[in-house]
């Protein structure tokens, strides 16, 4: 099985951040590094539209094969669009033969092995569409309320009064992990009744998209270093 890690030059709310240094190395390394330790993958792809990140990773042990194009970078691409774009070309011109494979985001840099292997072999046990990872929402999403131009509050859900206790757990992606089957993808969908989830824990969950993200993730790392 392959991994593919995705990662565009452009970035609006943290600029660079697919390579930004993070405790002695780019941020992009922990994710190559972990993937390359699990024991499902073979191969970890690089699918970037810049040179410059396709040359870090490549250091640090990753696979390149072809840039992405240009229009599969922009800010109003649709990631989706791109694994299709990768895959296929994969098996169409260098003679792979992939029909399935997981996308780690760099974004994820606190995933360990023990999760890529922990969503993998749910994927094989289950014989599942896909495999993604989710983690607990902190506060019931029965919470949640829009709020209008003026500041007053407008329901998303009907409106109950319940102690926390009461209220089931929900979960959201947390955008470390997910396992497609190829067949699947082509389809456009992430989800289909054969669709499971590995849950991970909140500690390894922080997606990095700003830099208050970045920073509090530097810290997190420092603390585990001492």
């Amino acid at each position: 099985m392959i991994a593919i890690v995705p990662a565009r030059c452009g970035s609006k709310g943290l600029p660079g951040k697919n390579i930004k240094n993070l405790h002695g190395k780019p941020m992009i390394a922990y994710t190559i590094e972990e993937a390359l330790k699990s024991s499902y993958i073979d191969e970890v792809i690089i699918s970037t539209d810049c040179e410059e990140i396709e040359k870090i990773a490549l250091k640090y042990g990753a696979k390149s094969l072809f840039l992405r194009p240009k229009e599969l970078a922009s800010d109003t691409a649709i990631a989706i669009d791109n694994y299709i774009y990768t895959v296929d070309r994969l098996n169409e011109e260098f003679a792979y033969n992939i029909k399935s494979f997981v996308v780690l985001q760099p974004t994820s840099p606190l995933r360990k092995t023990i999760d890529i292997d922990g969503a993998v072999q749910i994927f094989n046990d289950k014989n599942a569409d896909s495999v993604i990872s989710y983690t607990e929402e902190h506060h019931p999403i029965e919470w949640h309320k829009y709020i209008t131009e003026d500041g007053k509050f407008e329901n998303i859900f009907e409106e109950k009064l319940q102690n926390r206790q009461e209220i089931k757990p929900s979960y959201y992606p947390n955008g470390a992990i997910f396992v497609f089957k190829h067949e699947m993808i082509k389809q456009k969908r992430y989800y289909t009744d054969k669709s499971y989830s590995y849950i991970m824990p909140r500690d390894r969950s922080m997606d990095v998209d700003t830099m208050e993200d970045f920073k509090y993730i530097e810290f997190l790392l420092g603390e585990n270093c001492e």
